[in-house]
């Protein structure tokens, strides 16, 4: 269902937000992203000078390798437009995520190490949904590779994405017919 018809209004900023998920021929697996701020209106700033509609305050992208594991083995950052000059020294701080795993305290480590001072907040942002973007990518892992569980008996491991969301409740009905041995209902 769309939303509500809004009043008359007018655009004064649009930020757009591209992610992909890719598996490499290494084994490994990539997740993009892409962020880009627009004015709808020219300003002029003192850095960049005159900044036209049609051109991007902020355009930074993210690089996520990680292993089957959800563990980081290498994180690249660029920043393309920025509003102050210094804005791009900081991308290659963001090297320092090799290791970390994307998972439960995800975002808690992203900010440890690259938050605040030490990081650029809109790629922070990013770094948050990339982690949705990589698990959603590695879901499609055993469909990919034609993967299947050893024994069809035998449990696997507790699906991740239980408890993520009021459709996946470990009680509700998904589950229930998804993953009955997790199921937590009645």
């Amino acid at each position: 269902m769309p939303l509500a018809t809004p009043v008359d209004r007018e655009l004064l900023h649009t930020r757009a937000i591209t992610m992909r998920g890719y598996i490499r021929e290494d084994g490994l697996w990539d997740i993009e992203g892409h962020l880009t701020d627009n004015k709808s209106y020219a300003f002029d700033t003192e850095a960049r000078g005159r900044v036209e509609p049609d051109m991007p305050v902020h355009e930074m992208r993210v690089r996520l390798t990680v292993d089957d594991n959800l563990v980081i083995q290498a994180c690249e950052a660029s920043t393309d437009h920025h509003p102050y000059p210094v804005c791009p020294s900081i991308t290659p701080a963001f090297s320092r995520l090799a290791g970390i795993r994307i998972g439960v305290g995800w975002m808690r480590e992203v900010r440890r190490v690259v938050g605040g001072r030490k990081g650029c907040t809109h790629i922070v942002e990013m770094l948050a949904q990339m982690g949705t973007v990589a698990y959603q990518t590695h879901v499609a892992k055993s469909r990919f590779k034609g993967e299947s569980r050893s024994d069809p008996d035998k449990p696997g491991p507790r699906p991740l994405v239980i408890d993520t969301c009021h459709a996946m409740a470990s009680d509700g009905p998904l589950i229930k017919a998804r993953f009955p041995e997790y199921y937590t209902g009645d």
